[in-house]
């Protein structure tokens, strides 16, 4: 089965449409290596990226001393300059301040690689929209459930987690969905620090085999998978979420 896949996009390629991921090895295993570290990418940003707004929405919404002023100047920040930007002061700046081991050879060995440069990159970046995202949710809670929560006993920090944070995650679902799915897409600024990506192996791809277009398409195509598979997520967990009167066409 195999070998009648290869055989057949062999013959495609002599047609003019140069599928090499297809058929050989060497340009199928560098691919594969791509789309598993675009992946893990998307994962571990999506994950810390998530964590960094929930804690940022926290802090605004509780406090508005020095650690507000903090997480307003951060959101700020990496929300008005260039990802790419960023990306190269925390991989070249910091990252060359950072320690430096030896690996078994006894050649320097960095403490931090280019991955995880670009995944402290991509979370910080994506944070900073999701604390935004998260603090709007957290302020479209009507103030009655919280006054429902006290009247029930709870104290304020107990009414926070246990009644406005629920309730506010639900709101937020349309707006994280749109930050995650950018975040889907930036991942291939890691490029630009020799992250082996999906962007990256596809250049080595079509630098050693000529078919530009053919991996463009690829691409495209792949990428809109990606963003495809994160909405879907995204709307399975709202809808396994949803309570009546907090989605369109609830009853109130």
């Amino acid at each position: 089965m195999i070998t009648d896949i290869q055989t057949f996009f062999r013959e495609l390629a002599n047609s003019g449409i140069n599928l090499t991921i297809f058929y050989d090895a060497f340009d199928f295993e560098r691919f594969i290596t791509g789309l598993g570290n675009t992946v893990l990418l998307i994962l571990a940003s999506t994950f810390f990226s998530i964590i960094i707004g929930a804690i940022g929405a926290a802090i605004l919404t509780s406090g508005r001393g020095f650690s507000g002023f903090l997480v307003r100047s951060y959101v700020a920040l990496f929300r008005n300059t260039p990802l790419i930007v960023q990306m190269y002061f925390f991989y070249f700046a910091i990252g060359s301040i950072m320690p430096v081991g030896q690996n078994d050879l006894g050649l320097p060995d960095p403490l931090l690689g280019s991955f995880s440069w670009a995944v402290i990159s991509l979370s910080l970046y994506a944070g900073a929209f999701n604390v935004e995202t998260f603090r709007a949710g957290v302020g479209a809670v009507h103030g009655s459930y919280e006054e429902a929560a006290l009247a029930l006993g709870y104290n304020r920090r107990q009414a926070f987690f246990a009644v406005t944070v629920p309730l506010a995650l639900r709101f937020s679902f349309a707006s994280l969905a749109n930050n995650l799915v950018d975040l889907t897409k930036a991942t291939t600024v890691a490029y630009a620090v020799g992250v082996a990506e999906l962007l990256y192996v596809s250049n080595q791809i079509w630098s050693d085999s000529l078919n530009t277009i053919e991996m463009m398409n690829v691409m495209l195509v792949i990428y809109l998978v990606l963003t495809g598979a994160v909405v879907f997520i995204i709307n399975r967990v709202e809808a396994a979420m949803r309570l009546p009167g907090f989605g369109l066409g609830d009853s109130q």
